[in-house]
């Protein structure tokens, strides 16, 4: 039975579309798939109310993530936003949930657990959750909604991606480039490295940017961070959840800078706690709550144990790069969260968008992924982005638009990657955020 003509499928409407809930049977290891188990991927599929008829002609249009390893939320409404736009460009959409997300055979610490015996086997299962299956999933999906189709044109989609959604596109151009017809990045136009140490040396410099942004604004907060600092670097405190909250943890709030809202966020926080031991001498449960809420390594694990490697190709490791290049002067004198190294008068930095090894032990549902995170941090991993397809891509348009300071994905490097695209045209702009 073709996909749409299934009436089995669970569907709904929210304003401006109809929305089926689509599941998919995709092999877990695409190089071996005639043996492979399967896994379960997930698709909303939205397709503008007055237009349901239509289905089995309308182009297709895809939305990719950012992460990794985060789930595709439903919108509250079709009337509005990019969905919008794509209704009335003959488009229906689909909101993809990457596999080991949302409703796609998730991930967590617990699943794992309930599946496998070893950590051998946990670590071959991983190795399948990267942007090159989450690509091969998408083309297995379009091969299936598209089949009967005679005109090829009506075959290939227009793909949307935001940040790592942006990566997973210029993989997608590499292995499959006749499948698609546009390719829109928001904010994910990836470095063409190799490993991640390229892109922490030149993320750290940009994060310190953002934290003395940060104390311009709020200078009283130099006081409050080193209060919290000490009292986090002197006491035992655990979250509500069981995690430990240290001082390098509260650090790791600066994820936040990259975004809009993301200093007063911050600030917020840091107010709340200070507050907290002015009147307490400790950390209130509503502090503690905020904090274990807004870092989201719990609940999105692949986010920590894959993060790395979304950087690595061509049989390279990470081997801890954000750590080990915080450990590089001058980086290791910026950045230092030891209490003892530490002056009355100077700021202590908060860290960003980086892994570290230390997580393993703070985050209660990392802990038991300790061992498979540093397995997987020396693993070799294999090609993701064919810079020779790149180079000759014919009949498909492709543009994205980068961000002057953006903080998670660096704009050079962009520029490089744009420049290795045939025909891909660029937008940079200071008028957005990342996010």
């Amino acid at each position: 039975m073709h996909p749409l003509d299934n009436t089995n499928v669970e569907s709904f409407t929210i304003p401006g579309a109809k929305v089926f809930d689509r599941y998919f049977q995709c092999p877990l290891d695409y190089a071996n798939e005639a043996t492979s188990r399967k896994i379960k991927v997930f698709v909303r599929h939205l397709v503008p109310v007055d237009k349901v008829s239509e289905m089995k002609r309308m182009p297709f249009f895809l939305y990719l993530q950012g992460g990794p390893g985060f789930e595709c939320a439903l919108p509250s409404s079709a009337s509005s936003g990019w969905v919008k736009v794509a209704f009335e460009k003959g488009y229906q959409v689909l909101l993809l949930d990457q596999r080991g997300t949302g409703f796609s055979t998730q991930i967590a610490a617990e699943s794992l657990e309930a599946q496998f015996h070893t950590d051998d086997e946990k670590v071959d299962y991983l190795m399948n959750f990267r942007a090159d299956s989450i690509v091969k999933d998408c083309e297995l999906i379009r091969k299936r909604l598209t089949a009967g189709r005679t005109d090829k044109e009506e075959t290939r989609l227009t793909l949307l991606g935001q940040s790592f959604g942006g990566f997973c596109i210029l993989t997608y151009l590499s292995l499959f480039p006749k499948s698609i017809q546009n390719a829109y990045i928001t904010g994910g136009v990836p470095p063409l490295v190799d490993d991640p140490d390229k892109v922490y040396r030149a993320l750290y410099p940009r994060i310190l940017k953002k934290n003395v942004l940060y104390y311009n604004k709020f200078p009283a907060d130099i006081a409050r961070v080193q209060k919290i600092h000490k009292y986090l670097s002197t006491n035992g405190v655990t979250l509500p959840n069981g995690g430990n909250l240290s001082a390098r943890r509260f650090l790791q709030l600066g994820l936040a800078f990259g975004g809009s809202g993301g200093y007063d966020a911050v600030h917020a926080i840091v107010q709340s706690a200070a507050n907290d031991l002015d009147r307490l001498g400790k950390l209130s449960f509503r502090t503690l709550s905020t904090i274990q809420t807004t870092q989201s390594w719990d609940t999105n694990v692949i986010y920590a144990i894959l993060h790395e490697a979304i950087y690595c190709q061509n049989k390279h490791s990470s081997r801890w790069s954000a750590e080990r290049i915080l450990n590089e002067a001058p980086f290791s004198k910026i950045f230092e969260w030891r209490l003892e190294n530490l002056y009355d008068n100077r700021p202590i930095y908060f860290t960003g968008e980086m892994i570290y090894p230390f997580m393993l032990d703070d985050y209660a549902e990392l802990r038991p992924l300790k061992n498979v995170a540093n397995r997987l941090a020396e693993t070799r991993w294999g090609q993701l982005y064919d810079i020779h397809v790149l180079n000759n891509l014919e009949g498909v348009q492709v543009a994205g638009v980068s961000y002057f300071d953006d903080m998670y994905v660096d704009r050079k490097l962009s520029e490089h990657t744009a420049s290795e695209v045939k025909g891909f045209q660029q937008w940079i702009t200071n008028e957005y955020a990342h996010k």
